[in-house]
């Protein structure tokens, strides 16, 4: 086949486009920014396009079928020419069930803690030899791409993502899945741009729920108090299976647990990992894994990248990284990196830059979300505020707001590379949590006077 994706450096898009290259199809794609892991790794496969932006030549007749990103907008040049060439255009969750429709679908979705959650359940089935196709929105260690289709594997394990799937498809992702076994790790406000109110967000879980498969599987976080308040409402066909948090315990900056007889020390840390590893537990168990094999599986689990990543450790402080960008995920790093290191001080550096951290009717979701923290160093790109098209936020505001009134304000990248290195001190736990690059920082620059063990 003949395929183009439009809005091909995404996260997802770029590594479904070396996949479908490597299952024989022709890809090309287009996209007005590429950045890495994007650019080199389609680059590397010879699908990196030899241009930057959307242009109406690249459309032509003999395209069997058009990929649309959600970066993508409705004057997208070759969306419009596509659309007046009467090609097929899907989404990519479209074109996924599509694949996938004769295979045994496990989503994963949730606020939350879907990434690390979708990523146990593959290092467990690896460990465990199964056959298995899969979609994640991070880079696994084990895992050469965060895209695996194949025509004989007959499960596949999915990242649900609650935002829209295209701007002609203006749904969530996950309701295209249609899973057999679902996970919902837990429901908070989020892309507030999208769903204007709490309301309207957690309306898209339930009709999630709606399109389970007949008999299937429903788990699903009991400690979440709306997920509780709509546990009634849970179809009578469904098998439901609540999780809550496993007993474990910290010695020593070690994390373990006890599952049967044997007692694990895990690289996982946090008490919201001990959730994550609970659902995933569940599901490995309705796919017919052992306890012993999960249990064996679960030490040598490290993570997905970038999700509470230990980047620097040294004998004198450690330093993490962390997608947390959304409220519910900095309060449960900051929470996390607090239990674990209760005698070392703790810095926390934010990114304010998505749409719903950077709106002021949002903001206040972040009450006391930075508390845990000694010091709080928040970081915001003018550049960001002015792609998104939206007013600066005055830091009084974000004072109130976080509920914080020690509060250091950054804007430009040299500004907190200098804030930073002062807190390179003896006895410091650093974490830098957004789901951007903080105006393009190279967090190496940081430490790159200093003698680590760089973890990667």
């Amino acid at each position: 086949m003949n395929i183009h994706l439009i809005a091909i450096g995404g996260a997802v898009m770029h590594n479904l486009a070396i996949v479908l290259a490597r299952m024989g199809h022709k890809v090309t794609g287009s996209d007005d920014a590429i950045h890495d892991p994007a650019k080199t790794n389609l680059e590397r496969e010879g699908l990196l396009p030899c241009r930057l932006g959307f242009f109406e030549d690249n459309i032509t007749k003999d395209i069997d079928v058009v990929i649309l990103g959600m970066h993508a907008r409705s004057d997208n040049p070759e969306l419009l020419a596509a659309q007046r060439m009467g090609l097929k255009i899907v989404s990519f969750p479209e074109y996924l069930y599509e694949i996938a429709k004769n295979k045994q679908r496990v989503v994963v979705a949730g606020s939350h803690g879907k990434t690390t959650t979708t990523a146990l359940i593959m290092h467990v089935l690896k460990h465990a030899g199964k056959e298995f196709d899969y979609l994640v929105g991070a880079n696994v260690p084990g895992f050469e791409t965060g895209v695996r289709l194949t025509e004989n594997a007959p499960l596949i394990i999915i990242e649900g993502d609650e935002y829209l799937a295209s701007v002609i498809q203006p749904e969530s992702k996950f309701l295209f899945y249609k899973p057999h076994i679902a996970v919902i790790t837990g429901i908070a406000w989020d892309h507030i741009n999208v769903f204007p109110t709490f309301e309207e967000y957690s309306r898209q879980f339930k009709k999630f729920i709606s399109t389970i498969e007949n008999n299937g599987t429903l788990i699903w976080c009991s400690e979440d108090e709306q997920l509780t308040q709509i546990s009634s409402q849970f179809r009578k066909d469904l098998k439901t299976l609540p999780y809550a948090c496993p007993q474990y315990f910290v010695e020593d900056g070690k994390t373990f647990v006890t599952i049967g007889e044997k007692k694990i020390e895990l690289k996982l840390i946090g008490r919201h990992n001990m959730l994550n590893m609970a659902a995933s537990y569940l599901v490995c168990k309705e796919l017919g894994v052992e306890e012993e094999t999960f249990a064996e599986a679960l030490q040598s689990f490290e993570g997905a990248a970038g999700r509470l990543q230990k980047l620097f450790e040294s004998e004198d402080y450690v330093v993490f990284k962390d997608f947390a960008h959304a409220p519910s995920k900095v309060k449960a790093t900051l929470e996390a990196l607090r239990t674990q290191y209760p005698e070392r001080r703790l810095i926390a550096v934010l990114e304010l830059h998505t749409y719903s951290s950077l709106n002021e009717k949002f903001l206040p979701e972040y009450r006391n979300t930075l508390k845990p923290a000694d010091r709080a160093i928040i970081f915001l790109d003018k550049h960001a505020f002015e792609i998104k098209k939206m007013p600066m936020l005055r830091e009084d505001y974000i004072i109130n707001a976080f509920n914080l009134r020690d509060i250091t304000f950054c804007y430009e990248a040299n500004k907190l590379l200098e804030e930073i290195s002062k807190e390179k001190s003896k006895d410091a736990c650093m974490v830098l949590m957004s789901s951007g690059n903080f105006g393009g920082l190279s967090i190496h620059e940081i430490f790159k006077n200093e003698t680590f063990n760089v973890l990667k």
